[in-house]
């Protein structure tokens, strides 16, 4: 499969801001679970997109850590938000992307992104409004979105947390599985009816069925949790990590994919967006990444905290 742009399209060239401080002392309102320490599997022998890094696998150890029992949502950043005054990069921007099909009607003219139009620079889309100012906000008990690395930073510190790793993510993610595919097994999801997690059903980017329930972002707690009980895993809303972005691969493809991603952060488990037919980051062992300064309509983040 080639590395299409679907993903995650970056900022570019914009001044770069001075990026908020905040202090310790908040309290994270989600629910966390215990990861267990041990060996971690990395990546995959059974690469599909390749020039990513997704290859070859490795085993890392790793120490016991807690994981956001889901990924951050609106009402736990929301209360960041009221006690600290935080103001996000897109708020401070004051335009972030938004996926095509999501923009209201009446937001009027948009640019798009070269090469995957689908994406749209919205000007006052921000977390609270994730898809514009003329869209209704994002419910209390979806994902956050709309959030750049360093605004997921920043509210990690505040709430007394980090960003896992890219390591910890994958181990998570397992949920004491081994080697597979995705956080409940080898099964692949389908348009017909085998629905785990919240992608994309149809023909991406214009048809959308919404066969699991969704067209955009689902409750951070929905779908089965996998075996350590983490709820969307794959799908639903990217994630944040605390890794620079970077491949193991010597192959020329990757080392070039590897030159244009520098100063990305890695990104991980995929969003509503994702479909079979363009692009399966869904699987654990897919990443991407994206400049941190940068934000979307389809990607959040979860915290981890040392015990």
């Amino acid at each position: 499969m080639d590395n299409k742009p679907c993903c995650t399209p970056p900022r570019g060239a914009d001044a770069p801001l001075t990026t908020a401080v905040v202090a310790r002392g908040g309290a994270y309102l989600g629910d966390v679970v215990d990861i267990p320490g041990g060996k971690a599997l990395v990546g995959t022998n059974r690469p599909i997109i390749k020039p990513d890094g997704e290859g070859p696998q490795r085993s890392v150890r790793v120490k016991p850590f807690k994981l956001g029992q889901s990924a951050v949502t609106n009402a736990a950043f929301a209360a960041f938000v009221d006690a600290t005054g935080f103001v996000t990069e897109a708020e401070r921007f004051g335009w972030s992307f938004v996926f095509h099909a999501h923009v209201p009607k009446t937001t009027g003219a948009t640019d798009g992104v070269s090469g995957a139009e689908w994406w749209r620079r919205v000007d006052g889309a921000f977390w609270r409004l994730p898809h514009g100012p003329d869209s209704a906000p994002s419910p209390d008990d979806h994902p956050v979105v709309q959030v750049s690395w360093h605004d997921a930073q920043a509210f990690a510190l505040w709430a007394g947390g980090r960003l896992p790793t890219e390591a910890e993510w994958e181990h998570a993610a397992r949920g004491g599985l081994g080697d597979v595919t995705y956080p409940w097994g080898d099964a692949d999801p389908n348009d017909q009816d085998h629905f785990p997690c919240n992608i994309w059903q149809g023909q991406f980017p214009h048809r959308n069925t919404g066969a699991d329930g969704f067209d955009a972002t689902a409750p951070a707690r929905s779908f089965i949790p996998n075996g350590f009980g983490l709820f969307n895993m794959a799908g639903n809303a990217w994630e944040w990590t605390a890794d620079a972005f970077r491949v193991r691969s010597l192959s020329k493809a990757s080392k070039a994919h590897a030159a244009a991603m520098a100063g990305h952060k890695v990104i991980k488990g995929g969003s509503f967006l994702c479909h079979e037919s363009y692009c399966t980051r869904y699987r654990i062992a897919a990443r991407t990444g994206n400049t941190p300064d940068s934000a979307t309509s389809h990607m959040g983040f979860r915290i981890a905290f040392d015990p």
